[in-house]
C-alpha cells in the first residue's frame, strides 16, 4: 500500500465509543470500519453531481442499513420468527413484495404447500382408480360414506389451502396497529 494516504476527521467522544464498538461487532478494526464505509459511500455516490448514481452496479453484498424503534424491532424479530426466516430476510423479502407488488410465500410455507399438495395428487389417482374399478362392475369395499369423508377432506384441504394463501397475503400488508403511534 505504498501509495495510500490517510484519511482523518475529527469526532466527540460519544461518537468514537460507538464507532469502536460497532467495529467490535464486526470484528474489524476501526480502520477497516472506516475504510468500508468511505468505500461503499463512492461506490454509491456520483463525485460530479454529489448525489446517488443510479447506474452504479453495486455488488451483491451492500448492505442497508436502517433504525428501528424498540417496539418495532421487537415485533420484527417476532413476525420473523413466526416464519422461520432470520428478520434481515424477512426484512428483505417484505421490501421486495412491497416494491413488486408481490403476496410472498416463504419458502418453508411454499414447501409445506407443495409436499400437501402432492399428497392430494396421489388422493385424486386413488379416487380415480376407485371410480374405474366401480364403473367396471368391481367395486370396492367402498361405501359412499368413506367417499363422502374422503370429499370431506378434499373440500376441507382446499378451504385450507385458501384461507392459508389469504392470511398470507394479508399478513404482508398489515401490521400492528396497536403498535403505531
Amino acid at each position: 500500500m505504498s501509495d495510500s494516504r490517510q484519511l482523518k476527521t475529527w469526532v466527540s467522544n460519544d461518537t468514537k465509543q460507538r464507532f469502536v464498538s460497532v467495529a467490535r461487532c464486526q470484528g474489524v478494526s476501526e480502520s477497516r470500519l472506516l475504510r468500508r464505509l468511505v468505500e461503499l459511500m463512492l461506490q454509491t455516490t456520483n463525485p460530479a453531481a454529489g448525489a446517488l448514481d443510479p447506474r452504479v452496479n453495486l455488488a451483491r453484498t451492500t448492505r442497508l442499513m436502517m433504525r428501528l424503534r424498540p417496539d418495532d424491532q421487537g415485533l420484527l424479530r417476532a413476525r420473523a420468527a413466526e416464519r422461520g426466516m432470520a428478520p434481515a430476510t424477512y426484512v428483505s423479502v417484505l421490501t421486495r413484495a412491497h416494491l413488486r407488488s408481490l403476496s410472498p410465500l416463504p419458502r418453508e410455507e411454499l414447501l409445506a404447500l407443495k409436499r400437501t399438495t402432492a399428497e392430494l395428487g396421489i388422493m385424486g389417482r386413488n379416487l380415480n382408480q376407485i371410480a374405474r374399478a366401480a364403473n367396471r362392475g368391481r367395486a370396492a369395499a367402498l361405501g359412499q360414506d368413506d367417499v363422502r369423508a374422503m370429499l370431506r377432506v378434499a373440500e376441507g384441504l382446499r378451504d385450507h389451502f385458501k384461507a392459508l394463501l389469504t392470511a398470507n397475503a394479508k399478513s404482508w400488508e398489515v401490521g400492528h396497529a396497536e403498535a403505531s403511534h
